[in-house]
Parts: C-alpha cells; structure tokens; sequence
C-alpha cells in the first residue's frame, strides 16, 4: 500500500512547493490568496480600461466580486504581511507584490499601510500622538465618527508624512509620499488620458470605500477605553470571537492580543486568548461574541447598548448584570484627553 505522503492531494503539493518560498509555511494562504487576486482582478480591472468594453454593469460585477470574495481577506492579508514580511529573503523582491501591484486595487495605497499601523499606530498606541486615536471623540456619535472618517480622507497623507518628519523616520516618511503620490498620478493619467470611468470604479472608489472600512473598523477595536488607564491594551481594545469574520480574517477579532504583541502568528491569536482569560478577567478586558468589529462600530451609530451588552463574554466566574455593562461601556465611550 502507497504511503500517506505519496497519496497527498495536489493541493497539499502545491502548498509545499509554495511555503519554500516564504519565511513561515503557515502564511501558505496569503501567497494563495496573493495569486488568485492577480489572476481574477487584474485582467477583469484591465478589461474594463479597453476601448469600447467599459459598461456600468460590468464595473458593477467587477465590484461585487472584489467586495464579497476578496476584499476583507485581502486587507487583513496586508496587515499580516506588514507585521511579518511573507517571502524568504532570497525572494525578498516579492514581498513588494502585495502592497504595491495589487494594493491599488483594493483602495491601499502603497507603503501606506504598513507607515500607518506599524510605524506610527502601534508605537501611539492609540494615545494622543495616535493620527488614528479615537480617544478625543464620543465613540457614539455619528457626527464624531464622520469627523474621524473625514480628517483621515481629507488630511491623512499630510498629517501621516508630517508625522514621520517630526520623528525623524525619513525613510518611511519618503515611502508615504513615494507611494501615495504615485497611486494619485496613476489615477489621474489613466483619468485623463484613458477613461475616466474606470479610473474611479477600479482606483478611487475603493479607495475612499476602503478607508471608510478602516476607520470603521478602527473605532470598533478602540471604542471602549479606561480613562483611568489609556495605555493598557487590555482596556483600550476589545477582542471579538466566535465570528464569521475571525475565519474569513486570519483571527484578526483577536485585537487586544494583537496588540499585547503585535508579531505573534495569526494561528496562535485563539490559543493566546484561551490561555490568558485569567488576565483578561482581570484586566477587566471586553470580549464580545457572535459580532466583529463593525457589528460593534454599526451598534455604537446607533446606540444600542443594549445589543452590545448581550454580545460581551463572562471572563469571570460572575457576569456583571447587564445595566452594569451598559453603563461601563457608556463611561469607556466619552471622550477625554490622555
């Protein structure tokens, strides 16, 4: 009888073809990822530049496909591979795939993200000198968010580049205006020079849909912060688990274990949680169940603590009632100064 190896599926042979090429043979699903987006959005982004084939129903299912099948994974995929470089070195050349070939697809401009989350949002950590801190906002409030949303679309190159500058990371802080200048002059030539329309449907609308996401999102993960203690990552994040988004996401729900350590694997974030639920109780961390990050973000729009209060999970050996978890969540969602 053949053994087990000799009867691996051609799927299973792929995968370890494809893992000699990267440092961590578990981030196997980003390069599967990587190259099925370039072989489906690319030539359908493509077709819609050529003369004559651009229609709106077409821009339409070019948009419905990269939204419902690629565009959360591909994000996450991003931040993944911020945190910890995806190609071995020897094919180091590659890693610049992801952020700069198929980021403008999904509205990410390239080195941005990664001068943004890595270089400047964990170091703030969501404190005053955080470009993304919400801790100056009412975390309940529609005008607040659309205030949040609207200084990062409209002033968030600038403030991002000055901040690099202040801090003397003059590398990075040429990376940001290298490539968001470029993404901008690739717009507006193709804008000009080729076809408006799809121009905006496959560069610049994702990239304002994708920002709205991000900060969305964002406000989630840092919605409920401790006044008494800004700085604790226990309590000025959440986690969310048990959800569709943790399996779609790599794990991303696992926010405050994140940033108790931002390079931990992605495949250890649920064994991590489960270890240190002690701590978390104890921190008086908030885990919420069955809702991701913008279930909380659309409940905070709206005001319904209560639905919130439903969702936390019992970290402690007694649950506090559920008049007392709206209420601490009201007190961690007001702004205040660090």
């Amino acid at each position: 009888m053949q053994s087990v190896q000799t009867l691996a599926s051609p799927q299973s042979r792929l995968d370890t073809w494809l893992a000699g090429f990267i440092n961590d043979p578990r981030d196997v699903p980003f390069v599967r990822l990587s190259i099925m987006t370039t072989f489906t959005t690319i030539p359908f982004a493509t077709a819609l530049f050529i003369r004559g084939w651009f229609s709106w129903p077409l821009a339409a299912a070019y948009t419905l496909m990269n939204l419902s099948l690629f565009l959360d994974r591909f994000i996450l995929m991003l931040h993944n591979t911020s945190h910890r470089p995806l190609y071995r070195r020897r094919y180091r050349w590659m890693n610049y795939w992801i952020p700069w070939v198929l980021g403008p697809f999904f509205g990410e401009t390239p080195e941005t993200y990664y001068a943004h989350h890595v270089g400047m949002h964990h170091v703030e950590n969501n404190l005053a000198d955080d470009l993304s801190s919400t801790m100056r906002y009412r975390r309940d409030s529609v005008l607040g968010f659309l205030h949040y949303y609207g200084s990062f679309l409209v002033t968030g190159l600038v403030s991002l580049a000055g901040y690099m500058r202040a801090k003397k990371r003059t590398r990075l802080y040429q990376k940001v205006v290298a490539g968001e200048l470029s993404f901008y002059a690739l717009v507006v030539v193709l804008a000009v020079f080729v076809d408006w329309r799809p121009a905006v449907v496959v560069f610049a609308a994702p990239l304002v849909i994708v920002r709205f996401l991000m900060m969305a999102g964002n406000w989630g993960q840092h919605a409920f912060i401790a006044p008494d203690d800004p700085a604790n990552n226990y309590r000025n994040s959440i986690t969310v688990i048990r959800c569709r988004y943790n399996e779609r996401c790599f794990n991303d729900g696992y926010h405050i274990g994140h940033h108790v350590n931002a390079g931990r694997h992605w495949t250890e974030m649920p064994g991590d949680f489960e270890a240190n639920q002690a701590e978390y109780a104890r921190q008086g961390a908030l885990v919420f169940e069955g809702i991701d990050f913008f279930g909380v973000w659309a409940r905070l729009m709206i005001g319904n603590y209560d639905s919130l209060a439903k969702h936390v999970v019992a970290l402690g050996p007694e649950r506090p009632s559920h008049e007392e978890l709206v209420a601490m969540m009201k007190a961690r969602t007001r702004p205040f100064a660090a």
